[in-house]
Formats: C-alpha cells, sequence, structure tokens
C-alpha cells in the first residue's frame, strides 16, 4: 500500500504552527501577566514589546489548527481498529497517549513554567516552586492538554466501536460539514465564555471546544473508515483540485470575520441588534472560518506536499516529540529575550526557530532510545 505522506507532512506542518503559535502569545497586544496566579495569564511570560500583527496570527490559528489537529487524528482510528482487538488498541493507546501525557505535565511542564513562578515572586525557590505549581497553580497542563482528550476520544470511541462498526458513513460533505460544525460550537459558546477553561488538577479543557473537537476527531475516523485514497480526497477528485479555491476562501472568511467585529459591536451599541444576536452571527463566520481553513490546509497537503524527502520524513517522525517538549524552549527563550530591546517579530521568530531546531534535535537525540521511541 502506497503511504500518504500528505497527511504525515500536513501533521508535521501543524505541529509546527503550534510552536509558532506559542512563540507569539508573549508579543501579542492583548497579552496580559498575573502575579497572583500566573496559570491564568494569557501565556506564561508576558513582554512588554508587542506588535498588532501578530494578534492577526495568533487568531488565525487558533479558529481552526486544534480542530484540524484533532481531524488528523482520529483518521487512522478505524484502519488500527481493524487491525487488533478493541483491548489492544486501548492498550497501545494508553501507553502511547496517556504515559506521555503524565509525563509531560509532571515533568516536561514543571521546567516550563519556571520562568513563569520567578517574574511572579521575583525569587529563586525550587521547593515553594514545586508546591505553589501543584498548589495555587493547580498543576497547569499547558499544550499536553489535547494529548488526554484526545486519549479520552481514542477511548470513547473504541468502546462504542464493536456496535457502530457497520454503520459509519461519509455525509454529504461541505454542507454536512459546515452545519455539524455549527452546532457543535455556537450553542455552546454562545452559553458560556469561549475561552473558558475548566478541569481536575491537570485534565483541563476549553469547555465551549469539547464537542467541537469530538466532532472534528470523528470527521477524521469518517475520511479514515472511507480511505484517503477514495472520496473526497482521492486524487484528482474536484474537491481537492479546487485546493487554490479553498485556500483563497480560507483567507477571504477570516479577513470578513474581522471586519466584521466592529459593525457588529456598533448594532449593539445602536440596539440594531442584540449581544445574543450578533454573537450568534459572529460565531456562525467564526465556524465557517474554522472550516474552510481545515479544508484548505487537507487540499493543498494532498495536491502539493504527497512527496517525501528526507527532512520531511525525520520532522514527521518527531512532531509527537516536538509537541511534547517545545513549550520548555519556548518559555525559556521568550524570557531570556526580556530584556532584549528588539522588535516583537524578531523576538517571535528568534524564540520560534531556537524552539522548533532545539525540540527536532531533542526528540531525534531521545528517540534513538528504543524504549523512548516506542512512546514517542
Amino acid at each position: 500500500m502506497t503511504r500518504n505522506w500528505w497527511i504525515d507532512h500536513l501533521r508535521a506542518f501543524i505541529t509546527v504552527l503550534v510552536v509558532a503559535h506559542h512563540a507569539t502569545l508573549s508579543y501579542t497586544t492583548f497579552a496580559w501577566f498575573n502575579k497572583d496566579a500566573y496559570i491564568t495569564s494569557t501565556h506564561p511570560v508576558v513582554d512588554t514589546t508587542r506588535w498588532k500583527g501578530l494578534d492577526l496570527f495568533v487568531n488565525f490559528n487558533d479558529i481552526f489548527f486544534m480542530s484540524l489537529m484533532f481531524l488528523i487524528s482520529g483518521i487512522f482510528v478505524m484502519s488500527s481498529l481493524q487491525r487488533r482487538s478493541v483491548g489492544t488498541f486501548i492498550r497501545d493507546r494508553f501507553y502511547r497517549l496517556f504515559i506521555p501525557f503524565i509525563t509531560g505535565v509532571t515533568v516536561l511542564m514543571l521546567l516550563a513554567y519556571y520562568p513563569a513562578y520567578f517574574l511572579a515572586h521575583g525569587q529563586h525557590d525550587i521547593k515553594g516552586y514545586i508546591v505553589d505549581y501543584f498548589t495555587v497553580e493547580a498543576w497547569p497542563v499547558g499544550p499536553p492538554w489535547f494529548i488526554w482528550v484526545l486519549f479520552l476520544f481514542n477511548l470513547v470511541f473504541a468502546l462504542c466501536y464493536p456496535f457502530i462498526k457497520n454503520g459509519l458513513h461519509v455525509p454529504k460533505l461541505f454542507l454536512s460539514w459546515y452545519i455539524i460544525t455549527w452546532l457543535l460550537y455556537v450553542p455552546l459558546a454562545v452559553a458560556v465564555n469561549p475561552e473558558a477553561w475548566t478541569g481536575i488538577g491537570p485534565f483541563d479543557f476549553q469547555i465551549s471546544r469539547m464537542p467541537l473537537y469530538f466532532g472534528y476527531f470523528m470527521l477524521g475516523v469518517l475520511i479514515g473508515a472511507k480511505g484517503l485514497n477514495n472520496g473526497p480526497f482521492a486524487s484528482g477528485a474536484a474537491f481537492v483540485r479546487k485546493w487554490p479555491f479553498w485556500l483563497f476562501c480560507s483567507l477571504a472568511v477570516f479577513v470578513f470575520l474581522k471586519l466584521s467585529e466592529a459593525p457588529l459591536l456598533g448594532m449593539v451599541d445602536r440596539l440594531e441588534l442584540s449581544l445574543l444576536q450578533a454573537t450568534i452571527i459572529y460565531r456562525s463566520i467564526w465556524v465557517l472560518s474554522c472550516m474552510m481553513s481545515c479544508i484548505a490546509c487537507l487540499t493543498t497537503f494532498k495536491s502539493l506536499f504527497h512527496q517525501a524527502n528526507s527532512w520531511w520524513k525525520s520532522l514527521s517522525a518527531n512532531a509527537y516529540g516536538i509537541y511534547l517538549v517545545h513549550y520548555i524552549f519556548v518559555v525559556w527563550c521568550q524570557y531570556l529575550l526580556l530584556e532584549f530591546h528588539l522588535p516583537a517579530l524578531v523576538k517571535a521568530l528568534i524564540t520560534f526557530v531556537v524552539a522548533v531546531v532545539v525540540s527536532w534535535w531533542v526528540t531525534a537525540l531521545a528517540r534513538k532510545n528504543n524504549l523512548i521511541k516506542k512512546y514517542l
């Protein structure tokens, strides 16, 4: 069977996009730091150097990239379940996801968040930091939140698989994709603060997006069940051939979303719309932006990135490890750059390059150990 390199490349690309996202958060104009509980801050390190252009980059990513990560993660679930029993599948996912998650939030994030503790308290106190980390900050989860949620989704689907394995069908894609996305996100985003997180200990999640993420995970399962060489993602399919159109639309819808903010607020102020109506309109456009960006990434990579070379293979092989460890290098690099008078974009680029290169190198080095390679 020919390997679908494009999906490996897309997964690696989204991982790099995650690193870029975290590398820029310190330099956005909306960033703020809470010394009383740094975990409530927008980022562990917040610089006084800001640039509004980075706001747009962060906002664009935030709309779609985690949904796409869950979708990609769901694509290979069916093939895995078809090759092994449900019990074996759950055991493998436990080793592959849950153990790295526990390691990540207990060891890696403990290394990552220390600069935030120092900025909040102004003193170096390792014991005090560890106590604060597990009590006041309530065991911060950081980027590994994605891994425990993905494990939960795999577990739920695996337990349901014996009852639904013969009833999985891909719906009419475009309209169904939008309607499902809208239903999974907009009602909850209207009912609760769309930015609010909750959880117990490190098992944190963003309330408004859990149904959305599970829906995209299931969409990935359905696409995987159909096969990446069949259906809408088959080579030469009209859906894929329109990748320039999807790419243009993804950018156009995001621009339209940003341009709609001021007019909608103005209409609320003039009592032409209620806040509820304006929120529903805005979130409906937000959902369209999420969907279009996901489609654009999938179709563009299917069309243009189906060949493999050595560095793409290496990046793909090490992407999981890069995701797990990059936050350490992002936060420490941002902390070390605080005293340098450089433009925000330059600091963000330095942080991004350092985090990607060092995370890649550390992961590749660690994976030479056969035991670690089993988990990464």
